[in-house]
């Protein structure tokens, strides 16, 4: 599989997303369902505190992708939902050192939204992964 980053504009990259990836060559498809802060139980955690919940949401997604035998570096695209766009964006700087560490090549849509499946949570990461 091959992957070529299209940014007709730089700024994104700051913002830790691509304009567009392009992909090749690829044998696997794998389509995620969101990914938030619950445990192993499926229990929310980290209730009121965004950059917890978004490291939570990532750890769970990236155990997802092993168990497909992929990692963050298959994934072309992230959709991710927030209840609270302002807090997302606070705990972007972290986020933005753990995915850059972690190989993330991404694209990138960030939607706000009135809720999501349990009150608590205030984001859901949705991905999907080529290899």
């Amino acid at each position: 599989m091959d992957q070529r980053v299209i940014n007709p504009w730089e700024w994104s990259i700051a913002y830790g997303f691509q304009q567009a990836v392009e992909v090749t060559g690829e044998q696997r498809t794998l389509y995620c369902s969101g990914q938030t802060s619950v445990d192993k139980d499926g229990h929310p955690q980290h209730e009121g505190d965004m950059t917890a919940q978004a490291h939570l949401a990532l750890d769970n997604l990236e155990t997802v992708l092993g168990d497909a035998g992929m990692s963050p570096e298959n994934i072309v695209r992230l959709n991710v939902y927030t209840t609270d766009v302002d807090a997302f964006f606070g705990a972007s700087e972290s986020l933005g050192e753990r995915m850059g560490r972690t190989g993330y090549v991404v694209t990138m849509t960030l939607l706000g939204v009135a809720r999501l499946a349990f009150p608590e949570l205030l984001l859901e990461i949705e991905a999907t992964a080529v290899a």
